[in-house]
C-alpha cells in the first residue's frame, strides 16, 4: 500500500529490549551527587516514611552533608567511560545485540539519573520498536528496585498517545542460567587466587527489616539465591548484607559486622555480590575498598573481592538465555 504523501513517516516494527538498572549521578561531584540522591531518595517505594517527616529530613540534612562524602566515593571507582555501573549496563546492551540479529534493538537506562527511561522508550519507538521487553537488571524482585521501575514505565506510558506492547523480565533469582552463570563466575574468580579463602561470603543489598513483614519477598529469594549457589558449588556460602542507612533495623547479618567477625577469627575471605548485575559503588567501593579496609583492621587474613557478571561470558550467555524466553512468540 502507498502512504498518502503527508502520512508522518513510520519505522518498519521491530522488537526493543530495554535493560534498566538502578542509576548513577553524572559526575563524581558534590552537586551531580545531590540531584541523584534527591531523586532517588524522594522515591516512596525506596524510602517508605510519610513524605512531611521526610522531605525536611532529606532536604535538611542528608542532602547537605551526604553528597560530598558520596563524592569522593565515586571518585575512588569512577572510570574514564563514566560511573562503572552505567559503563558496565551499557556494555551489557552493545553485547546482546549480535545475539539476535536486526530484528531486535536494544538500549540501556537507570530508573535514576540519565540515560533515563522515559527518553530511551522514545527512542525504541521511534526506531520502530512496537514490542518492548523492559528488563530490570535484579535477580531478587525488591519493591524498592523492581517495582519502582514498572512505576516509572508506567508513568511515562500515560504520556503517549501510541504506546507499545509490553513485557517485563522476572526475577531470576532461582532460574538455572543465572546459578550456572554465577557458578562459573565465582569458580574463575576462586581459581584465580593465589589462596584458598575460608569463608566464602556472599553480599546482598540490604532493606529495612520491616519490608520483609510488609511481604517484600526480597529476602526470601537472597538466601535462595545463596542456598542454590552453595548446593552448585558443593561448598558453604554465608549470607550477608550490606549498604545500612538510617537508624530502622536492616536484614541481617550485616555485612559489615561479619567481615570484622571472621577478620578477628584470623580467617581468610573472598566476597562477591550475586545481587548486583553489574559492579557499581556498593561493591568496587563498599565492598573492595572499604570492606578490605573492616576487615584487615580486625585481623583478618587475606582477602579478596570477586567481580559481578558485568558483561563478561557467563553473564552474557545467562542474559540471551532470559531474553529468548521471554520474547518467545515475538521473534
Amino acid at each position: 500500500m502507498t502512504l498518502p504523501p503527508n502520512h508522518p513517516p513510520v519505522a518498519a516494527p521491530r522488537i526493543g529490549v530495554l535493560l534498566v538498572n538502578l542509576g548513577t549521578p553524572d559526575a563524581p561531584d558534590a552537586p551531580s551527587v545531590r540531584r541523584y540522591l534527591a531523586e532517588f531518595l524522594s522515591d516512596r517505594r525506596v524510602v517508605e516514611i510519610p513524605q512531611i517527616l521526610w522531605q525536611p529530613i532529606l532536604r535538611g540534612i542528608i542532602l547537605t552533608t551526604r553528597p560530598k562524602k558520596s563524592a569522593h566515593a565515586y571518585a575512588q571507582v569512577w572510570t574514564e567511560n563514566g560511573s562503572p555501573l552505567a559503563a558496565i549496563t551499557h556494555a551489557q546492551s552493545e553485547a546482546l545485540p549480535p545475539l539476535f540479529g536486526d530484528a531486535v534493538q536494544v538500549a540501556y537506562a537507570m530508573r535514576y539519573g540519565k540515560p533515563a527511561i522515559g527518553p530511551a522508550i522514545d527512542a525504541l519507538m521511534a526506531a520502530g520498536c512496537q514490542r518492548i521487553l523492559i528488563a530490570p537488571m535484579y535477580p531478587q524482585y525488591c519493591a524498592a528496585t523492581t517495582a519502582t521501575v514498572v512505576d516509572a514505565v508506567g508513568e511515562h506510558l500515560k504520556t503517549l498517545r501510541w504506546q507499545p506492547a509490553l513485557r517485563y523480565l522476572p526475577p531470576y533469582h532461582d532460574d538455572a542460567a543465572y546459578i550456572g552463570a554465577l557458578k562459573a563466575s565465582v569458580d574463575a574468580g576462586l581459581a584465580a587466587l593465589d589462596f584458598t579463602p575460608d569463608v566464602l561470603l556472599a553480599s546482598f543489598h540490604g532493606m529495612p527489616e520491616r519490608t520483609l513483614h510488609l511481604g517484600d519477598p526480597y529476602h526470601c529469594q537472597c538466601r535462595k539465591t545463596a542456598r542454590l549457589l552453595s548446593e552448585a558449588m558443593g561448598r558453604p556460602i554465608e549470607v550477608a548484607f550490606q549498604s545500612r542507612f538510617g537508624r530502622a533495623k536492616w536484614l541481617e547479618p550485616a555485612t559489615d559486622t561479619q567481615l570484622e567477625t571472621f577478620g578477628r577469627a584470623g580467617q581468610s575471605v573472598a566476597i562477591f555480590a550475586p545481587g548486583f548485575s553489574a559492579d557499581c559503588l556498593e561493591t568496587l567501593e563498599e565492598l573492595a575498598i572499604r570492606g578490605k579496609e573492616q576487615f584487615e583492621a580486625a585481623g583478618g587474613g587475606r582477602f579478596a573481592y570477586l567481580p559481578c557478571l558485568n558483561a563478561d561470558t557467563p553473564g552474557m550467555a545467562m542474559l540471551e538465555t532470559l531474553m529468548r524466553r521471554e520474547l518467545a512468540g515475538w521473534l
